[in-house]
């Protein structure tokens, strides 16, 4: 591990609005700080908004600049991307933010019931081999999650480079009859763009210049729902989700 990591994994240390726990207990019992966000880390009572594989918390750290009435949490496993948006909170000494180190398939143990108002999933890995569908953050097995921490009818949105990951799952929310409220192959030819998609991050602005559309997908949760998959088979939903997406066959 380089000299440059462990420096930022201890800084992480120091910055309260960080939460790392132990992985290793959060396969066997809940975080105290579950339930006690607005408490014990922003001391409000502000709506709170999660982005999902926050990386380097540039989304996270742009959206609480423009809502300072609202509470933000990134969440990504990777120590190091997260002290950089750790590291400008500080430095701009923003008391609507926070960050959680932690494997997304673990949020259970990190958020309560009715805790969250509104998630942010931005550029997920597509997981495009069949064997590693379940990690894609729209799985249905993710989504059964969310509903257990979201309030009753939460928005949620998903912000991708990959029409795979888009397409995937707008077909897992219509299976499941969940309402879409925005849906784009490709944000940037609207010329009335809301100006929060206009947010670009390293990632964002890396696909682009490759050529990848940006997608966007706005949708609501409908309570009281137990989500499956779409009556394909692993390889034919990938089959039926690739055509016409180039960018994503060349990953």
């Amino acid at each position: 591990m380089g000299k440059n990591k462990l420096e930022r994994f201890a800084e992480n240390d120091t910055f309260r609005h960080v939460v790392q726990p132990d992985l290793i207990e959060a396969r066997e019992h809940d975080n105290e700080i579950k339930g006690t966000w607005n408490r014990w880390m922003f001391e409000n009572n502000n709506p709170i908004v999660v982005e999902l594989g926050c990386g380097k918390g540039e989304y996270t750290v742009a959206l609480a600049r423009e809502n300072r009435n609202v509470n933000y949490i990134g969440v990504d496993i990777k120590g190091a991307r997260i002290w950089r948006g750790a590291r400008t909170v500080a430095e701009e000494n923003l008391k609507n933010v926070a960050f959680l180190r932690t494997r997304i398939e673990f949020i259970l143990r990190y958020f309560g019931k009715n805790e969250i108002d509104e998630i942010w999933i931005t550029f997920p890995d597509p997981q495009l081999k069949t064997r590693r569908a379940k990690n894609r953050l729209t799985h249905s097995e993710f989504l059964n999650r969310y509903q257990q921490f979201l309030k009753p009818n939460a928005v949620v949105h998903l912000k991708t480079d990959s029409l795979f990951m888009h397409r995937y799952s707008k077909m897992v929310l219509m299976h499941n009859g969940i309402d879409i409220l925005e849906a784009s192959e490709d944000i940037y030819v609207n010329p009335e763009i809301d100006p929060i998609l206009t947010i670009k991050t390293t990632y964002e602005k890396m696909f682009m210049s490759k050529g990848f559309p940006i997608t966007y997908l706005k949708f609501r949760m409908k309570p009281n729902i137990k989500f499956t998959e779409p009556e394909y088979d692993n390889n034919e939903l990938l089959q039926i989700c690739l055509r016409d997406c180039p960018a994503d066959t060349e990953r």
